[in-house]
């Protein structure tokens, strides 16, 4: 059966294939070559301009154009080349090598020194750095940008709904008001603060050979400082540079990364979970979209898919996400290949990750809040005040106020009028008095707004 959206194993390259288009530049197999390229391109390059190296002179401005037109003219053509001479060779960064000799044969200046391409390099000093840059590009590009369109869309509800009351359900029993605005500025904090630990993940490369000694590069050219030119390189690339290394740079940055958005997204599925639950007591309603359907069966419903999908996706993100935090760390001795494998995976953790990112966008789109139905909670439970009442109490010295609150109000609905009467039954100020008398549910919110507003 021939690939295609529908015979596609993972709905990523099919159901939802069109809502990550953003991600395929980056994290694809397209993508990862198109990096290994960049940093052969840009290794070549760094050893012709190092005077030490008689051996490569500096190229030429018209060679050096032609070297970053075959990383700019990079394409799928192009990619499936490279597949194509890894088919015989079976090793994908030596299939890369040959293309570039075969593709740069025609220029006099680099054919003279095609063994400098790939010089002193093992794969690993090609692939952890074509991984670095694939995923800064992925984050910087489309993840946090797509973060931050979640972060200003709770913003602006915390903004809209600052003073709109809302009954609290801690145990998921009736609990202290808050307001509608304030419970999504907390999630609105939780997720800024998670953005910037993504954002501040400083991504590390390293360039020195088979188990990080410079072993190869010291014998062909003893007494050059090597470490230097390395870390140069590195951060050429915009990378840290890791100084300390095995065949493979140890992925502790990765692993850093993977599990910042793990924790991020952990913070959704609580968001997702929340408004599900909102959505279910009717403090929200969801706009309706003209021909679509809740239920094959029952034409009235209105069910809350997009917070459901961008909960079970986040489910599925967490488990690659975490697994490569996990794994990818740990090597036997000086190198395996169990994080090969694994790392081609990132693309599937972090288009999980956009996926349900996107469906909660269009979910927080569609709320609409029912000011009514939270009106109603709140006039229904006249106990809230229990908590307010048996404080001020305790400022006056009443004795055993929480007790008296409890005897009163514990496991029972309480009027209006059943707590305003035990109100003026209290040996307190009489402007105390006065201001409870004058407290209801719906404005015993404390610095609710003002929090909301905040944010």
């Amino acid at each position: 059966m021939s690939p295609s959206p529908l015979t596609a194993l993972s709905p990523l390259d099919g159901r939802y294939a069109v809502r990550l288009d953003a991600l395929r530049s980056d994290l694809s197999e397209y993508g990862l070559i198109r990096r290994r390229l960049q940093v052969e391109i840009e290794w070549l390059k760094s050893l012709a301009v190092e005077p030490h190296f008689t051996e490569i002179p500096a190229f030429s401005s018209a060679t050096l154009a032609d070297l970053d037109a075959l990383l700019t003219g990079f394409d799928r053509q192009a990619a499936s080349e490279v597949k194509a001479i890894e088919a015989v060779t079976n090793h994908d960064v030596k299939a890369l090598e040959y293309w570039i000799k075969q593709r740069l044969a025609g220029n006099a200046e680099v054919a003279r020194v095609a063994e400098f391409i790939h010089f002193a390099c093992t794969s690993e000093d090609i692939n952890n750095l074509a991984h670095a840059l694939m995923l800064r590009s992925a984050r910087d590009e489309t993840m946090l940008p797509t973060l931050d369109r979640l972060l200003e869309r709770l913003r602006d509800l915390a903004h809209e709904f600052a003073e709109l009351p809302m009954m609290s359900r801690t145990h998921g029993q009736p609990a202290t008001p808050t307001t509608l605005g304030k419970e999504m500025a907390n999630v609105a904090y939780r997720l800024d603060r998670a953005r910037s630990t993504i954002a501040g993940v400083a991504l590390r490369g390293k360039m020195n050979g088979a188990v990080g000694n410079y072993n190869a590069h010291l014998t062909a050219y003893p007494g050059y400082d090597w470490e230097g030119l390395a870390k140069r390189f590195v951060e050429s690339l915009g990378l840290e540079f890791n100084p300390y290394t095995i065949q493979i740079e140890p992925h502790d940055a990765l692993a850093e990364l993977f599990d910042a958005f793990a924790r991020a997204n952990g913070i959704l599925v609580d968001l997702n979970r929340d408004l599900w639950g909102y959505i279910s007591l009717g403090y929200f309603k969801q706009k309706i979209k003209a021909g679509e359907i809740g239920s094959s069966t029952m034409p009235h419903k209105v069910n809350p898919i997009d917070f459901e999908n961008s909960e079970g996706n986040l489910g599925l993100a967490n488990a690659l996400l975490r697994h490569l935090a996990e794994k990818l760390p740990v090597s036997r001795w000086q190198r395996d290949l169990t994080d090969s494998t694994v790392l081609r995976n990132m693309g599937v953790a972090l288009g999980y990750t956009l996926l349900a990112y996107d469906s909660l966008l269009r979910g927080l789109g569609k709320l609409e809040a029912d000011s009514e139905r939270l009106q109603a909670d709140l006039e229904a439970n006249w106990e809230l005040l229990a908590e307010a009442v048996q404080t001020v109490m305790r400022r006056y010295g009443v004795a055993n106020p929480y007790e008296k609150l409890k005897e009163l109000t514990r496991g029972k609905r309480v009027s209006r009028q059943d707590m305003q009467r035990f109100v003026v039954s209290l040996e307190i100020p009489e402007a105390a008095k006065a201001d409870l008398l004058e407290l209801t549910p719906w404005s015993y919110t404390g610095m609710a707004a003002a929090l909301a507003r905040r944010i």
